[in-house]
């Protein structure tokens, strides 16, 4: 379930496929110095609560299906860097035994408590490390896995225009429709916070993230 590129880059991997997107986007100034220190004190006080609840789920999980409760994904970061992305196992432990395969809704691969954890995100918390690690961030494009990046590109020119940003634990196209988007549309969504991004959208997308989750909308 986690893959295992050739590189370190999605440019250096899939090259000459993919030209480098240009660095007008370069993420400097006040707006990103005041987003990480967003980052990393939303993330330090969530924390203890968060470790608390990855715990209860990686019981839950264990006791379900056998199989580690926590893996990881290597997934494409900003400017291309490939990261290791973690996330609670909310899959049978061969879900993916045939290749990678895209999400469908009301996925057969999906355990019981998988099921719950999707719904109301919880498979995703363990990416608080990945956010103090800096490789990702609160609010942006979610990260894709390589290979989806790579066929999004050739069929929809511009996809990896989302590398101009890091990618986020939640972002624009999550709040609007989450997996039930195509990929056309997340990525108009993913380019319209890119060109319009700043701190009062990130707490706006922040707050309709948490009325999502409790609702349950665009799950899978």
């Amino acid at each position: 379930m986690h893959g295992n590129p050739s590189s370190t880059n999605f440019y250096e991997e899939y090259a000459p496929s993919f030209s480098l997107v240009d660095s007008r986007h370069d993420q400097t100034g006040n707006y990103q110095f005041s987003k990480r220190m967003i980052d990393v004190i939303f993330s330090l006080i969530c924390l203890p609560i968060v470790l608390v609840i990855i715990g209860i789920f990686s019981i839950l999980i264990r006791l379900e299906t056998p199989g580690p409760a926590i893996y990881y994904q290597v997934r494409v970061g900003y400017y291309g860097q490939y990261f290791k992305v973690y996330k609670l196992r909310s899959m049978f432990l061969d879900a993916e035994k045939n290749g990678a395969t895209w999400a469908l809704e009301n996925d057969p691969r999906v355990t019981k408590v998988g099921r719950f954890m999707r719904k109301t995100r919880i498979d995703e918390l363990p990416q608080i490390i990945n956010i103090l690690k800096g490789e990702m961030t609160l609010v942006g494009p979610r990260p894709e896995r390589p290979i989806f990046t790579a066929e999004f590109e050739k069929s929809i020119p511009g996809f990896t225009k989302r590398l101009l940003v890091k990618p986020g634990l939640t972002g624009l196209a999550q709040v609007n429709g989450g997996y039930n988007l195509s990929p056309e549309k997340k990525l108009l969504l993913d380019l319209y916070y890119i060109e319009n991004k700043g701190i009062k959208m990130d707490l706006k997308i922040l707050v309709k993230t948490i009325e999502i989750i409790c609702s349950g909308n665009g799950s899978r």
